[in-house]
């Protein structure tokens, strides 16, 4: 939170908006005002030290509530959702998270590694009744370290822990204020492991204060014989834009690093991007307007349109808004269900405050 009108000051002023006279008292409670912390500089919910804590998990019946039997949304199908409280200080904030296996691999929807945008990590695993979640357990909270073994947030700024990539045991996290790219090799303690601090395209240093790196696909090396992006690590900006206002993104690593833009519809914003086995590539996206509050939506791109200098876009498989069951919608993840299926993990950031929510809702993706 900064003295500039960010995306998260119109959350916290989005219920004095027209459009709050007509949502439901639940959708309006969705919508914080966030009060300004007392040093933009510092993380206010710092994690200092690795520490279990209790997590609490109230289900979500229907998406929304409007019409509780409905269960369909675009191409996705809602499975289940959890409203989760702790009363630990430092849980929230949530603006990515990746799923795991035994060797740090991305698997089965269980084992996860979450961050807070206040510089921390959230490890732990999802328990489910047959297709459903129910809860959390297991759940660790421990401070993002820099290489000298010191919670990143001890440094002025470095906090805006936004964006959270895979390859193997190497976890990377995009740092939004300072527009920094860190490396994590879990196997080399799991979240006690020192963060390293990679080189960034120039123009990736210039993206917008507060609006910067945030959301980080990984490229696997077996992802598709002769993909030409294998091992390419692409961060996209949330709100950096090129000459002809289309949202920045770059191309890290690999054999053709560059940059490269995806176009900006609708005012939405970049939140998040998963990359499916199949090649798609998902962005999951939002926007604030006076009139119709909050809006999420979620577009594929082929991956293969991606290169230097290509304009992309895709079509939009997923949109709701407050009258659906969502909030500050901020990170999105892919696993394989029991029987095959693609199931969709989203994850909200509730800003730390009273009056939002920390969400984990999960679709079947169905076309």
């Amino acid at each position: 939170m900064t003295a500039r009108f960010s995306r998260r000051q119109f959350l916290g002023h989005a219920a004095a908006g027209a459009a709050s006279a007509a949502l439901s008292a639940n959708a309006r409670a969705q919508i914080a005002t966030q009060p300004s912390p007392k040093s933009p500089g510092q993380a206010q919910h710092t994690v200092t030290e690795p520490v279990a804590i209790e997590v609490n998990a109230r289900p979500i019946p229907s998406f929304e509530p409007r019409d509780r039997a409905r269960t369909r949304f675009g191409a996705l199908e809602y499975r289940s959702g959890l409203v989760l409280t702790s009363p630990f200080r430092g849980f929230g904030g949530l603006s990515g998270i990746r799923f795991l296996d035994a060797q740090g691999e991305r698997k089965k929807g269980e084992r996860f590694i979450a961050i807070s945008d206040q510089g921390a990590w959230f490890s732990g695993t999802i328990r489910y009744s047959g297709r459903d979640m129910v809860g959390l357990d297991n759940v660790e909270a421990a401070p993002m370290l820099n290489a000298e073994g010191r919670p990143i947030t001890e440094k002025r700024l470095w906090y805006d822990t936004e964006s959270i990539a895979l390859d193997g045991a190497n976890v990377y996290v995009g740092l939004e204020r300072v527009n920094a790219l860190m490396r994590f090799d879990f196997s080399k303690g799991f979240t006690r492991a020192r963060g390293e601090v990679l080189p960034l395209p120039p123009a990736a240093k210039k993206l917008p204060y507060n609006k910067g790196l945030e959301a980080l696909v990984f490229v696997p090396k077996d992802l598709q014989k002769g993909q030409p992006l294998a091992g390419t690590l692409i961060a996209f900006s949330e709100r950096g834009l090129d000459r002809d206002g289309n949202l920045i993104a770059f191309l890290i690593g690999g054999p053709s690093p560059g940059q490269f833009s995806v176009r900006r519809t609708e005012n939405f914003d970049i939140s998040d991007a998963v990359l499916l086995p199949s090649g798609e590539l998902l962005i999951l996206e939002r926007k604030f307007s006076w009139f119709t509050g909050v809006n999420i939506r979620i577009r594929a791109i082929p991956l293969k349109s991606i290169a230097p200098g290509a304009l992309v876009d895709g079509p939009e498989l997923f949109a709701a808004d407050l009258g659906h069951e969502i909030d500050n919608m901020e990170g999105i993840d892919a696993h394989l269900g029991a029987n095959g299926e693609t199931v969709l993990t989203l994850v909200s950031d509730d800003n730390f405050s009273f009056l939002q929510r920390t969400l984990l809702l999960q679709f079947t993706l169905v076309e």
